[in-house]
């Protein structure tokens, strides 16, 4: 079978309008919003896991690359939405978890997280070995050549899992792979200040750097046969805290010129949460073909679980109340290593972040059995009762207008999915070809 995500290439080398929508996020109530609308255009779904969610020691989700293949696979399974239409991809796969360990230490523990990933079936892989290690010179720009040696090493080690996984799996997709050295820092920037898109002489080294260096090291294949597909780079698109950079494509113009020597070759535009579907189409448009999104996703879910504990306050009675927004906050407090090097500033500042900063580190803490029960607990309330229609136009107001038009159940868990969708619709506009007529509004 080939890799679906070569298809997307072959379209766009043909003048066809096609891009990839990279869902980065392991939250169960997203995934499955993503799944079902998903399965409304027959669409293949690409769901990237980071290295800091899922590796070998579990991550923040508690899960290994094979775990979490089988905890989407179940979510899958659950709504009858067919495994072999999603792409498993692995995001920022590399030593980004390990980086205050010394080079040679954090990189056994990469060739390990991307083995994993490889023998799971994960069909992309974004090798990024962008950023400073150990026992890196604290003072100096980490070099292409640093970074391309770096990222041949973890794709030896991919080339060579993948080779023992067909001994099992004859039938298995070759994975395609990701590569850069300006990718940036996941999750968000915490400052916008100072955004600069990536010179053509900055991204065209890269490339050079990253041939000559696979080259010496016997991986012309990953070039030759094309299973580098893509290039990071920094378009002009960063959200932190509290802002939005929105792409300029009179900014960026010069670098995706430059990419049209490139023919087979795309690039990943990494942090486009929160950027308008129209700025989104344009990035897709101009040749930044795969387009990642993670915290906006998950800030969907936040926005519409308060939205839904607001009305519980007026719906339930104070003694039987799920008290959402308030377990969040104590949860957040007692347990800081998750947001306290993101949120500066007064008490009061930081507590208005962890409810509504953009960078959405509340996130990490979804899964907390307190929070969980809490949400469930809410969802039950609001599921015992109906909710007015009024109440829901204040509250949630695009999802009251499907509620009205007979589209949308009033159902707790169904108004969160929804708003998730609002967010999966800018990604589906910004890539697909009339997909605002397609009869989806």
């Amino acid at each position: 079978m080939k890799n679906p995500m070569l298809l997307m290439m072959e379209k766009r080398r043909n003048g066809i309008h096609c891009g990839v929508p990279s869902f980065c996020c392991a939250n169960k109530l997203v995934i499955e919003a993503i799944l079902e609308q998903s399965q409304r255009f027959d669409d293949m779904v690409l769901i990237e896991a980071t290295s800091n969610q899922v590796n070998q020691f579990g991550g923040y989700m508690g899960m290994t690359p094979e775990q979490f293949r089988e905890y989407t696979y179940s979510i899958a399974d659950r709504i009858g939405f067919d495994r072999e239409k999603i792409i498993l991809g692995g995001d920022h796969m590399g030593p980004l978890p390990w980086c205050d360990r010394p080079a040679e230490e954090a990189m056994a523990e990469a060739r390990k997280l991307v083995r994993l990933c490889v023998l799971a079936g994960y069909r992309k892989i974004h090798l990024d070995t962008s950023m400073k290690l150990g026992d890196d010179a604290a003072d100096q720009r980490l070099s292409d050549e640093v970074i391309a040696e770096r990222g041949a090493e973890l794709y030896a080690v991919c080339e060579q899992a993948f080779a023992e996984l067909q001994q099992t799996e004859p039938e298995a997709v070759h994975p395609v792979y990701v590569i850069g050295s300006e990718v940036p820092i996941p999750g968000g920037a915490q400052a916008e200040e100072g955004l600069k898109v990536t010179r053509v002489s900055d991204f065209e080294n890269t490339i050079l750097t990253y041939r000559r260096v696979f080259r010496e090291r016997g991986l012309s294949d990953a070039w030759d046969q094309g299973h580098i597909i893509a290039i990071v780079v920094q378009p002009g698109v960063e959200f932190g805290e509290h802002g939005i950079h929105p792409y300029d494509r009179l900014e960026a113009a010069s670098l995706c010129r430059a990419l049209r020597q490139y023919p087979d070759l795309v690039f990943e535009g990494h942090s486009t949460d929160y950027q308008s579907p129209t700025k989104l189409k344009e990035m897709v448009e101009d040749g930044i073909a795969i387009i990642k999104v993670g915290p906006a996703l998950t800030y969907a879910v936040r926005e519409a679980i308060f939205a839904l504990s607001r009305m519980e306050e007026e719906l339930i009675p104070e003694e039987k109340r799920a008290h959402f927004v308030e377990t969040l906050e104590a949860v957040m407090v007692e347990n800081p290593k998750d947001w306290q090097k993101h949120y500066h500033g007064t008490e009061q500042e930081k507590a208005l972040s962890r409810k509504y900063s953009f960078s959405d580190r509340s996130r990490y803490y979804f899964i907390h059995p307190k929070v969980e029960a809490a949400m469930e607990k809410l969802f039950a309330n609001i599921d015992e009762t109906d909710i007015p229609l009024g109440m829901l136009h204040q509250y949630m107001p695009s999802q009251y207008a499907k509620v009205r038009d007979g589209r949308l159940v009033p159902k707790a868990r169904e108004l969160v999915k929804d708003a998730v969708v609002s967010v999966v619709d800018d990604y589906n506009y910004a890539v697909k070809y009339n997909y605002m007529i397609g009869g989806i509004f």
